[in-house]
């Protein structure tokens, strides 16, 4: 190969980098958050969430939370998995499956072209949809960077969406059918997250 078109080559490689973010600059495309998940002060589970880049204008996103707890009489185990694939900011697949101690259970939501087919199967929740209108943003998402300007979000487990709430600087309210989740951000980066239950409320924390 001539040296001049080598360089041409190393110039384009260098102004492509320059365009991505950081974390997609990393040897493998990915970033990664971990939590802890705390009731009553007491560490019950783990959260993860990850970012892969798998092309150039394509990513992959990974939630996966993993809870085992026991309320006096009553033992609580829930492990849930969503794994979303986004193109060029829309949402082109997602799908979540659940084990618990009531059983297993998925949600999938899937575009076709010219609309989404949305099945979720869930515990005491059954939900079957279509939409045409493109998500482009996902309660995945939110493990990213604060909501700003977003006033919902698509609920991958439920099959629909969040309405999302400014609360205080830095601290927004997701309302879904008489539930309630609050997240909390510094310096652009979520941190807590408080999901309200009428036995404990869950604490996610963010691991060092």
């Amino acid at each position: 190969m001539p040296v001049t078109a080598m360089l041409k080559l190393g110039l384009l490689g260098s102004s492509l980098a320059a365009t991505l973010p950081a974390w997609a600059q990393s040897p493998a495309g990915t970033e990664q958050h971990r939590y802890s998940i705390e009731v009553a002060g007491l560490r019950v589970g783990t959260m993860t969430a990850t970012r892969q880049l798998l092309g150039a204008d394509e990513m992959r996103y990974t939630l996966v939370s993993d809870v085992q707890v026991n309320f006096l009489v009553y033992r609580l185990k829930v492990y849930y998995k969503v794994i979303n694939r986004v193109r060029a900011g829309q949402l082109l697949l997602s799908t979540v499956e659940a084990h618990t101690n009531q059983g297993d259970f998925a949600s999938r939501t899937e575009w076709k072209g010219d609309h989404y087919d949305i099945e979720a199967n869930q515990y005491k929740h059954q939900y079957r949809a279509t939409q045409t209108e493109p998500i482009t943003y996902t309660v995945t998402d939110m493990f990213f960077g604060e909501p700003r300007e977003q006033r919902r979000a698509f609920t991958e487990y439920f099959g629909d969406y969040f309405r999302l709430q400014p609360a205080r600087s830095a601290q927004y309210r997701a309302r879904r059918d008489g539930r309630e989740d609050e997240y909390q951000y510094a310096n652009g980066k979520l941190v807590t997250i408080i999901k309200k239950n009428p036995l404990k409320n869950f604490i996610i924390r963010q691991l060092p």
